[in-house]
């Protein structure tokens, strides 16, 4: 069980660790941006569809 949670521990260690390097393909605004707009054609939908 512990050598379970050691590699769990050190996946996400790892994914953190890639996170904070910051080379991302695609950049966080643009991601927001795009989350944003599908909010505003969800909520479009939903009150005048």
């Amino acid at each position: 069980m512990w050598g379970r949670v050691e590699r769990r521990r050190e996946k996400v260690r790892s994914q953190v660790e890639h996170a904070r390097k910051g080379n991302h393909k695609i950049p966080t605004w643009l991601m927001a941006a795009v989350l944003g707009l599908v909010l505003l054609g969800w909520l479009y939908l939903i009150f005048f569809g």
